[in-house]
């Protein structure tokens, strides 16, 4: 699955940092993939991987699915922040 999130080149506008954790794997900055969650070091938005958690996918595939990009301990990040709210 390919992110609809354009890339950009860094977290930083204008000298200073507007990364905000959400957790250790979860990230959210305005200049990236404007300030929608996502996994940290990538843009792949953490609905897409809830999405396919909701769809009954088996966690090994959706791990395929990125190519390795996020791991479990992200996606059971995801899910129980996603369960909080």
């Amino acid at each position: 699955m390919i992110s609809r999130c354009t890339p950009l080149l860094s977290g930083e506008k204008k000298g200073r940092l507007s990364l905000n954790f959400v957790g250790r794997y979860i990230v959210t900055d305005p200049s990236i993939c404007h300030g929608k969650p996502t996994f940290r070091g990538t843009r792949i938005f953490v609905k897409d991987v809830l999405e396919q958690v909701a769809c009954g996918m088996a966690w090994e595939s959706i791990l395929e699915d990125w190519h390795g990009s996020i791991t479990k301990e992200a996606i059971t990040e995801a899910v129980q922040n996603h369960l909080r709210f």
